[in-house]
Order: C-alpha cells, then sequence, then structure tokens
C-alpha cells in the first residue's frame, strides 16, 4: 500500500474533516509548531501559547481515534524550523509516496505549499470543508460590479442558506438591524462575567520563553483564559447564546474601561482555528434565539449573524480576490511610525490606554476598540499602514492575515481606496463620548479643539479631512465634513492645524 502524508497547519483544526472520519494504517498526519510561524511578526504571547496548546490537543484527540500523528514540537532537535525541510525530511524517511493538504487560508502559505514539489510525490489539495462560500463563488457574486457592497453579499448568503428568511423575504422584511445596535452601556450597568477557562499552560509558556522567541504582551501561565479545544468551545458558545445573546446587539458597540468582554461571543480563535464551524455556530444561536424570541429581539441575534456570514465570509473573499497586491496599498501615502506606548498602553488617552493596554493583556479588543479607537487614531495620524498591519495581525489572539488585513488595511485604514469600505472610518471625540465611559476621566478634554488638554481627537480629525481633501472632498458620505469645515474662517482652521501638528509632533508623549 501506498503511505500517504497529509499535513495539518496550527489554524485547521477542524474535527468534523472528512479526512478524520476513517483511520487508515497507511495515512501518516503531520503538525509542526515553528519559528517560520512564530516569527513572521511579533505574536502577542497569548496568541503563540493558543496555538501550540490548541495543535497539541487537537494531534491528541487524532492519536486517541486511532490515528498516526507525526508531531513536531518547537524544540525538536528533527525541527528544523521550516515548514518545506520538514515535510521533505518526512517524505524521505517514511518513503512517502502521496501528499496532501487542505488549502491554506494564508496567501504566504499557500505560496509556500503550491511552490513545494517533492520528487516522485503525487500532491494534491483539499478543502479545509470550514467556509460558507469559496473564493471563486465570491469572485463571481462581484464579477463585473464597480463596488464590492458587503450587503449585497450578505443578503444574498442568508437567501442561500436560508438564515433569518421566510421564503425569499427577510424575517420582519427588514435586512439589517445595524442602526438598534449603537448604545452605550447606561450608567450602572453590569455586563455578564466572562466565561474563561484557567488552564495551566505553563510548559508551553517556558518552551516559548527557552527558544528566546520575541512576544509581546503578558499572561499568566498558571491560569490561561481561552478555549483551545473543541469542547471547551462548544462550552463558550453555550454560555454565548444562553447568557449575551440578550443583549448582544444592543451593545455590540459600547466600550467601558472595566468591562473587557461586555456581550461580546469572544468565538472568534476557535472559529479560525476551526474548532468551530461557522455554520454550526450561526444555528445554535438561531436556534435558541427562535426558543427564546419573548426576551431576545431578532436586533440581537440579526448583529450576530451579519459579523459571520456577513462580514467574515466577505473579508475572506475579499481577501482570496485581491491578494497579494492588497498588502502593498497605501491610498494616503502614509508614512509615520507607530508610537512606542502601542507596545505597554503607556498614554494618557484614555480611550487608547484602556485599548491598547486590554489588547496587551488579553490578546483581545472588540470590533469597535479595533476600528474606532486604534485603527481611527492610526488613520488620524498617518501611521503607514505596515506598522498599523503588523500591530493587528501580532497583538490578536484570532489574528490571521486572511481576517486581519482586510479588516485593517481595509475597513480601518481606508489604505486600499474604498474596496472594502465606502469612507475612511474616522471619528472625533464626540464618538467616544457617545459610545464608550472614557473620556469623563480622560487627561484630555473632549470638548475642546485647541490649546491645553485637548483632546487629540478633534484636531487630528480636521487635520485628516483637510490634507486628504483632494481625495476625500468628492466621497458623499462624508460630504458634511467638508461643509463643516469650509465654513470655519480662516484663523480657527490654522488653530485648529497648529494644534494637530503640535501633537503629530511630539506623537510619543501623547
Amino acid at each position: 500500500m501506498k503511505r500517504t502524508l497529509r499535513l495539518i497547519l496550527g489554524d485547521q483544526l477542524n474535527h468534523q474533516h472528512s479526512w478524520y472520519q476513517q483511520t487508515d494504517a497507511h495515512v501518516f498526519y503531520v503538525m509542526m509548531e515553528m519559528r517560520q510561524e512564530t516569527d513572521y511578526v511579533n505574536h502577542h504571547i497569548q496568541k503563540v501559547i493558543a496555538f501550540f496548546t490548541a495543535m497539541r490537543a487537537f494531534a491528541e484527540h487524532l492519536q486517541a481515534c486511532g490515528h498516526q500523528v507525526i508531531y513536531l514540537k518547537l524544540d525538536d532537535e528533527n525541527n528544523t524550523q521550516s515548514l518545506t525541510e520538514n515535510l521533505s525530511k518526512i517524505i524521505q524517511e517514511l518513503d512517502i509516496e502521496h501528499f496532501e493538504h487542505q488549502q491554506p487560508d494564508e496567501y504566504r502559505l499557500s505560496e509556500q505549499l503550491s511552490n513545494y514539489s517533492p520528487v516522485e510525490v503525487k500532491t494534491s489539495v483539499y478543502s479545509t470543508e470550514h467556509f460558507m462560500v469559496s473564493p471563486s463563488e465570491f469572485a463571481d457574486f462581484f464579477k463585473g460590479k464597480k463596488t464590492f457592497l458587503m450587503e449585497n453579499f450578505y443578503r444574498m448568503m442568508r437567501k442561500k442558506y436560508g438564515i433569518l428568511m421566510e421564503g425569499s423575504e427577510p424575517l420582519t422584511g427588514q435586512w439589517n438591524y445595524d442602526a438598534e445596535n449603537r448604545k452605550k452601556l447606561p450608567n450602572n450597568h453590569r455586563p455578564v462575567e466572562p466565561l474563561i477557562f484557567n488552564r495551566d499552560v505553563t510548559d508551553i509558556y517556558k518552551l516559548v520563553q527557552n527558544q528566546e522567541i520575541k512576544t509581546i504582551g503578558k499572561v499568566n501561565p498558571k491560569a490561561f483564559i481561552w478555549a483551545i479545544t473543541r469542547e471547551e468551545s462548544l462550552q463558550l458558545l453555550d454560555f454565548f447564546v444562553e447568557n449575551c445573546l440578550e443583549n448582544f446587539g444592543t451593545y455590540e458597540d459600547a466600550m467601558h474601561p472595566s468591562y473587557w468582554s461586555i456581550y461580546h461571543s469572544r468565538l472568534s480563535f476557535s472559529m479560525n482555528v476551526k474548532l468551530l464551524s461557522p455554520l454550526e455556530v450561526i444555528e445554535k444561536a438561531v436556534n435558541f434565539w427562535e426558543a427564546n424570541q419573548d426576551k431576545i429581539s431578532i436586533s440581537q441575534i440579526e448583529g450576530f449573524v451579519r459579523q459571520i456570514l456577513g462580514w467574515r465570509e466577505y473579508m475572506r473573499g475579499i481577501y482570496w480576490t485581491k491578494m497579494p497586491d492588497y498588502e502593498n496599498l497605501n491610498y494616503f501615502n502614509h508614512d509615520r511610525k507607530l508610537p512606542e506606548w502601542f507596545w505597554n498602553g503607556q498614554t494618557k488617552m484614555n480611550c487608547l490606554k484602556h485599548s491598547v493596554g486590554q489588547s496587551l493583556d488579553f490578546a483581545y479588543a472588540h470590533h469597535i476598540q479595533r476600528l474606532m479607537v486604534i485603527g481611527n487614531f492610526t488613520l488620524l495620524s498617518g501611521i503607514h499602514p505596515d506598522e498599523v498591519d503588523n500591530w493587528y495581525l501580532g497583538v490578536y489572539i484570532d489574528a490571521i492575515q486572511w481576517v486581519e488585513i482586510t479588516n485593517t488595511r481595509g475597513m480601518s485604514q481606508y489604505a486600499d481606496g474604498g474596496i472594502v469600505g465606502s469612507k475612511p472610518y474616522v471619528a472625533s471625540a464626540n464618538y467616544m463620548d457617545k459610545m464608550s465611559h472614557y473620556c469623563s476621566t480622560c487627561f484630555y478634554d473632549k470638548s475642546k479643539k485647541v490649546g491645553f488638554k485637548a483632546c487629540p481627537f478633534n484636531s487630528l480629525y480636521w487635520d485628516f479631512y483637510d490634507r486628504h481633501a483632494d481625495k476625500l472632498a468628492k466621497n458623499p458620505r462624508i460630504g458634511m465634513a467638508y461643509v463643516t469645515w469650509n465654513k470655519m474662517n480662516h484663523e480657527q482652521k490654522a488653530e485648529i492645524l497648529k494644534q494637530a501638528e503640535i501633537y503629530l509632533n511630539d506623537i510619543e508623549n501623547l
């Protein structure tokens, strides 16, 4: 019998994949912890630990099911730290005749494996059997269209899968409840305490330290909080629908310095490494909502479904349609470096101190903290998209390039010139105060545009629009901003721009 080697990447931990439906003594599975993957960007220590712990647990699961697994730990003396070099060694040692792998979700790994041709070995590529639309289907849907409008894609997906539908029409006759999902947490409102998993990961923590892997952020190795097995991920899903879904949509954009999780599911890591499938997550939430419509409004479930069925699948489609050119786009030609306080959270701006600090503490921030606080600041400040990409890709536990770069370089930084977003998502202190509890205890004054303690967001907001008027003034979605700016007298404009210049020149001390 011919021997087959099957590669499993660190984000391909799909228990339900057809590969594993039966055992075969002539099939070997290989998984690897590699410097190739730890070192291409500085990752959060919790992210490295999460991947390695999840991979090891998955390998143990396969072995318990009777599969043959070759697992190369980071410090294995036979580990070359290169994916293709490791594969070549194993193929030769085991006299492999057939090499199989699942299609990688990252372009760099796809290219690496596409260019890998072991001598006299047949190679086959399989689907990960995870996503709800293929890249080719996505490209066909938008073929000939000038814009990649997410709402159109989302509606198509709702129809395709019959989710929250009544025939060909949406339940209640309304597709989208986004306008109802923008409320601030009321004063004295205490969100549910998040479900966490206190796992001892000291062995992997010491491995990372001993191998001198450069990481960012912090971790308590005696009490690792993230779900890293399918069983834990299912527990987290159950916890979300039973305890958080009721308030998810209403407060999904809310931010608070005392609560890092609020009503968010925190399922993104489990989904992105494929411990959970998007369809099972959606079906679980929809089924729970259907059984509890007396206490859970449709705006809560629709907002959750839109994030997964719409946004997540849409971002992956954009990625595979536009790569590799996408990772070099810089529409505004921004070139500033990230300030050093992005690595320690030590800034006087309360919204950024908490959002960056939370990211460093938990390897997590929810979408509005990422977009409208951190991303907003980096865009207004003219930070180079490469700097922003690398920080986001490294700091967040759920960040894999296919989902990170389209959200960061596209939605957040508008570096793609409008492929993902129809306008730059920028805001002044007014938005921060409307959606958060950050401003009331901040060093800076949210009401001031200029002068001592004036909130930096206020002058940077107008400075951004002024310096990019040639590219943005005719955008119909932001026309009112230029109407307001043009109504200001010359002296007022000059004062605001001078204030922005002072802050940008002293960005390390904001």
